[in-house]
């Protein structure tokens, strides 16, 4: 399932609010029960939200990730603007590592024009995207192949970027918690984040709302390994006392 703009505002109001009725969704959108009740049953079966008597609510799951095809789609307007102002700071001539997630492919669609990058990826559609800057010197990860999102993950992969040291390390994640803590769902791939972080002179991380107070499995890093955050949003409490007490810098996209 893509969810429509409608949808994806519904979508948006549950994961701000963590749960609400079907009344109140209905109130706030201008649209009828039977409008929402449909909508949430097409998103409940696409495992975006979680149904409950007269409501709805965030999926409880720490332990799978939204289809990538689906998390393509979402706040797709936002990872636009992210990507944008990620690339306008990335100055030519620069290395960096580029990770997995559908924001940092947007990021690769916006270097397409830069000069003189040396890029590090794990990541098969950003390298085939990047593939097309012929002024870009592209050093693809070997290790194992993920194939339901082009991932390339594993130990050997750990291995590989272990041999490097970048200007910029861009990392993409599935949720941070409220202590912050950065969490993904797969292992794997959490263990090849950490070695970006590692072997990055900076770290950067994008983002977008949504990811705040989402919840997942496994620990990537904590918010003071990170230089700067850019996300689309202002980010809810307690983010900028969080971020503000680790020394992030925070750009919201506009």
């Amino acid at each position: 399932m893509i969810p429509n703009p409608r949808q994806n505002d519904l979508l948006q109001e549950v994961r701000a609010r963590g749960s609400v009725s079907v009344e109140a969704l209905a109130e706030k959108f201008g649209v009828t029960l039977q409008t929402v009740r449909r909508d949430v049953q097409r998103m409940a079966e696409a495992g975006l939200v979680a149904r409950f008597h007269g409501g709805v609510r965030v999926p409880s799951s720490t332990t799978e990730n939204i289809a990538y095809r689906q998390r393509q789609a979402l706040q797709a307007d936002g990872k636009a603007r992210i990507a944008k102002a990620i690339a306008a700071r990335i100055p030519a001539g620069s290395s960096l590592f580029l990770n997995l997630g559908t924001t940092t492919e947007a990021v690769a669609r916006e270097l397409l024009h830069h000069k003189g990058l040396r890029v590090i990826t794990n990541n098969l559609n950003v390298a085939t995207i990047l593939s097309d800057n012929t002024d870009c010197e592209l050093v693809m990860v070997g290790g194992t192949v993920r194939a339901r999102d082009r991932g390339v993950v594993g130990e050997a992969a750990v291995d590989f970027i272990r041999q490097f040291k970048v200007d910029i390390g861009l990392v993409g994640i599935s949720g941070i918690e409220a202590d912050g803590t950065l969490r993904d769902f797969d292992y794997r791939e959490v263990m090849v984040a950490r070695a970006i972080i590692e072997h990055s002179r900076q770290v950067w991380l994008a983002a977008d709302h949504s990811k705040f107070n989402r919840p997942a499995m496994a620990e990537v890093a904590q918010l003071q390994q990170l230089d700067l955050l850019i996300t689309d949003e202002a980010p809810p409490e307690p983010f900028p006392a969080l971020l503000n007490d680790a020394g992030v810098e925070l750009v919201v996209a506009d």
